[in-house]
């Protein structure tokens, strides 16, 4: 419970309102669709990582780069997805003052690295296609180690300045975030005091995580089509651009789904649409990512079919 402290309170715990102002019944709805998306993107992700260690043929700075991105959702879904769900089945809306910060740091630590890995993916094609003779050079194993902690490396600061600077301002009597889970804008919400400065410095942060990893990924695919369309044969041009078919349909969902949630005017943005669009990046993207890189991609479809077979056949000799 808060305990007072003149106008404002030192909180002990907060109150997720997640979907509480729904019938129990859709609640139960909820919790039953979020629990499958949930396993599947569980199992997608853990299956991609293994694919692609297990199997030689999968063994290229792509796959590595996807084992990353498959290790990200599975960790930003672990973040969010267990204590939402424990919400809807039991009720349990509360949440510690230590454990809203540690959400938040993870969410903001992780959101920001896939931003950047995002990137560093779109440069992987950008060399595949731009300089495919050069490729085993430029991205050898030691370049591609570097380029994925370079990714990782940013989510440290951002998540750390960004919580520990909102955990440090007083809050007012209420602890009810209006949010399925602890988010910068509802909990800043609660604080008693003057954020501007905060603000600012949080709007200018996201323009900035957002925007670098999205100018890099622009710039890849501007030459990356620019090196497609110098391809005489058609058949040449397909198979060019099938190889980064997939990251591009990540590419757009993780963008489109953040730049509605957070990029949309105040007039429109309403805390109960704001829950429902959140699902699409924290629930849905995650499950899509293993999705569309197992179905779109035919190296990917093969090593799974080989995984399997090579799994029965070890399964009939030792039944």
């Amino acid at each position: 419970m808060p305990m007072a402290e003149g106008n404002c309170t030192r909180l002990n715990e907060f109150i997720l309102m997640s979907f509480t102002s729904l019938p129990t019944k859709i609640q139960s709805l909820l919790f039953l669709v979020f629990l499958i998306i949930y396993l599947v993107t569980l199992m997608g992700n853990s299956l991609i990582i293994l694919v692609t260690l297990a199997d030689p043929m999968l063994h290229s700075p792509m796959y590595f780069f996807l084992r990353n991105l498959s290790f990200l959702e599975i960790s930003f879904n672990l973040v969010i997805v267990p204590k939402m769900l424990r919400t809807l089945l039991a009720q349990d809306t509360t949440i510690s003052f230590l454990g809203c910060a540690t959400q938040m740091y993870f969410f903001f630590f992780f959101g920001v690295a896939e931003y950047f890995l995002l990137a560093t993916m779109a440069y992987d094609r950008y060399v595949a296609i731009c300089s495919p003779l050069h490729y085993p050079v430029l991205m050898n194993q030691r370049t591609c180690t570097k380029l994925a902690a370079a990714s990782w490396f940013p989510g440290f600061p951002v998540a750390t300045v960004q919580t520990t600077w909102l955990f440090s301002f007083p809050f007012c009597t209420t602890n009810k975030v209006n949010h399925f889970f602890c988010d910068s804008p509802p909990v800043l919400r609660l604080v008693c005091a003057d954020t501007a400065l905060f603000e600012i410095y949080a709007i200018v942060g996201t323009i900035l995580v957002v925007m670098i990893p999205c100018l890099l990924i622009l710039s890849s695919y501007t030459r990356i089509a620019a090196a497609i369309l110098k391809i005489p044969s058609a058949k040449g041009k397909h198979k060019a651009f099938s190889t980064c078919s997939s990251h591009l349909l990540a590419v757009s969902f993780f963008y489109v789904s953040l730049s509605l949630t957070y990029f949309r005017p105040k007039s429109n943005n309403s805390p109960e649409s704001k829950k429902l669009l959140s699902l699409s990046y924290t629930i849905v993207t995650p499950m899509l990512n293993p999705i569309i890189y197992s179905l779109r991609n035919n190296a990917v479809k093969n090593a799974l079919s080989r995984t399997f077979h090579r799994a029965l056949g070890l399964k009939n000799r030792n039944p």
